[in-house]
């Protein structure tokens, strides 16, 4: 660590958020023709940095032209009266600048059909050929190569330092030494992801059993709730539902990260007990993965099973498993079957129907996965304005601090898949915008620089 403590801006986070933060700064500082201190605090060390983007697969819901697709507005504005309709707006507007951001910063993008049913208006999507580390390695290394910027691993944000006016000005962080010190900064981004990590937030806020989530990646552990706990500390205002965790469902026989199991739409699922529990043909495969995850873990006591056969090696009882498939077979009608769209050939007569591609499993060779929960994010945070500054439950605004990412909230009940990097990248480079051209209007104040 550096021993000038004293900086422009500081981000508390290394993911996708914060990076693209610090770029935001970083190049509107050079457009205003002045030099600019910057620091990235990570928690983990520089091999394992990045938290939930190092390991994502970093689906963006974007067509060939960088364009949101238009559903996601829908899907967040119809979830709950409290949805922020000029934050989707905002994500709409800026979408195809992050995009063509990401290209420049030499990020290999690859946009192509889903090939099956979707719920997306294109039905296309967009990810960076290698993935959520791939965005990271390739804007770490411009941070690394911006005079001026420096990334601070194994350094904790532990509160934010704040004037006898109420203005943020720094940071208090604990270094690798386990010592307090105090970064000072002009402006602070608050970009740390949510509480995915911490068990004791998780049971407060999730409830009972939120602990045995397992993590859908090990990066995910060192987010923590402390950007969360530390602006509400300060006045922050929250948003998003803090009882909602994003789950997926994954194959518990693999520690690979984001192991997760798609295909529930076009067999069947069951519980513990060889038993169907769950429409699995209500939605289609990158809509209902979510609320297939919740299922297993609030109601099914984080076992099931996608079925295919193999009884036996899925500790299933296989009498009681044939009887399920012979009973769902049955419910089965002659409609045609066409995995590209909801075809609407659903069971009848059955407790738990089918209500899309309900053909009977009777041809092998048949397969089986187990299945469990992991978490991915949690919903709830820091509530930001569309320019990603954080307000007060009064809607005013906490002068120099702002927040992106996870760490914010903004979803209810469902999370639209594919835009969780898209936002973070979007919004961090609101925040590092922002707090540049504020800096850029107090001509009074002495840049740290």
């Amino acid at each position: 660590m550096s021993n000038e403590s004293t900086y422009d801006i500081v981000v508390i986070g290394c993911g996708a958020a914060g990076l693209s933060a610090a770029l935001g700064y970083a190049d509107a500082a050079s457009e205003q023709g002045r030099p600019a201190r910057i620091a990235v605090l990570e928690r983990a060390a520089q091999g394992d940095r990045g938290g939930a983007t190092r390991w994502t697969s970093a689906r963006l819901r974007v067509d060939d032209d960088g364009i949101l697709d238009p559903t996601f507005a829908e899907v967040v504005l119809a979830s709950h009266p409290d949805a922020d309709a000029e934050y989707c707006r905002a994500l709409e507007r800026e979408a195809p600048t992050t995009i063509l951001l990401l290209r420049e910063r030499g990020v290999e993008l690859q946009t192509g059909p889903l090939g099956l049913a979707s719920e997306l208006a294109a039905g296309r999507e967009t990810a960076p050929k290698g993935g959520g580390k791939e965005i990271l390695d390739k804007l770490a290394a411009a941070i690394e190569e911006y005079d001026g910027a420096e990334i601070l691993y194994e350094t904790e944000a532990v509160d934010l330092a704040v004037d006898d006016d109420g203005r943020v000005a720094g940071v208090r962080v604990r270094g690798r030494d386990g010592l307090l010190r105090t970064l000072d900064a002009s402006a602070v981004v608050i970009a740390s992801g949510g509480f995915e990590g911490n068990k004791e937030m998780l049971t407060q806020y999730v409830g009972p059993r939120a602990c045995d989530l397992p993590l859908i990646a090990p990066g995910i552990g060192n987010n923590r709730g402390e950007g969360i706990r530390m602006a509400m500390a300060v006045g922050a205002d929250t948003a998003g539902q803090f009882d909602m965790v994003h789950t997926e469902p994954v194959d518990p026989r693999t520690s690979q990260p984001d192991a997760v199991v798609f295909g529930a739409p076009y067999g069947i699922v069951v519980n513990q007990h060889a038993e169907r529990f769950f429409d699995e043909g209500k939605r289609t495969f990158e809509a209902g993965f979510e609320s297939l995850g919740l299922e297993i873990w609030r109601n099914q006591d984080q076992k099931a099973a996608f079925i295919g056969d193999q009884a036996e090696k899925l500790g299933l009882d296989p009498a009681r498993l044939e009887a399920t498939v012979a009973e769902f077979n049955a419910a089965t009608g002659d409609a045609e079957f066409d995995p590209t769209k909801k075809d609407g050939k659903a069971t009848v007569g059955l407790d738990v129907p089918k209500s899309n591609w309900a053909f009977p499993i009777d041809s092998p060779p048949y397969f089986g996965y187990p299945l469990t929960s992991a978490i991915t994010f949690t919903f709830g945070g820091i509530r930001t304005d569309a320019e990603a500054r954080v307000v007060t439950p009064g809607g005013r605004v906490i002068p120099r601090l702002y927040a992106a990412g996870e760490v914010t909230g903004v979803f209810y009940h469902e999370y639209p898949v594919g835009t969780s990097v898209l936002r973070a990248l979007t919004f961090g480079r609101f925040a590092g915008a922002h707090a540049a051209t504020e800096a850029a209007a107090r001509p009074d104040e002495p840049l740290a620089s």
